[in-house]
């Protein structure tokens, strides 16, 4: 299969994405699908918003699929990421490795979400009832010490 990067404003659809990177000399595929709670620091969520800069998001999503294969020569990889609004219980990250055991998928998965949260340029807005505020800006620093 290879590697799958979308970055997109339709919904997710994580049982299609596993049946692209699943194939017969993988016994296991690892999905992370990060969702949209419907409550964070006490504040009920009305819905999320990503926004991203696509040209830099892409090539730092491909760059860590080919770190993924060079750390565990893994090839049958997804990363998808949806942007603009994101309501409740809908997906907005999908993260899929296909590996032949399944200490090198799990390890893959969660080296891809925290790599992705950490360099890849796509920024959360959370919606609250009477409010929001932008993941990771001062605002939302002085709220996470409140």
């Amino acid at each position: 299969m290879g590697v799958l990067i979308l970055i997109t404003q339709d919904k997710l659809d994580s049982e299609r994405v596993r049946q692209k990177i699943s194939k017969d000399t993988n016994g296991a595929v690892c999905m992370f699908l990060g969702t949209t709670r419907s409550t964070h620091r006490g504040r009920d969520v009305m819905y999320l918003e990503y926004e991203t800069y696509y040209e830099i998001a892409e090539k730092k999503l491909t760059d860590i699929s080919k770190d993924i294969y060079d750390k565990w020569q893994l090839d049958d990889v997804a990363y998808l990421h949806r942007i603009g609004r994101v309501d409740i219980g809908e997906i907005s990250l999908i993260v899929g490795i296909a590996a032949p055991h399944r200490k090198e998928a799990f390890l893959a998965c969660q080296y891809s979400v925290d790599l992705i949260k950490k360099i890849v340029p796509i920024w959360k807005k959370e919606v609250y009832v009477g409010g929001e505020v932008w993941i990771g800006t001062p605002e939302d620093i002085a709220m996470r010490n409140f």
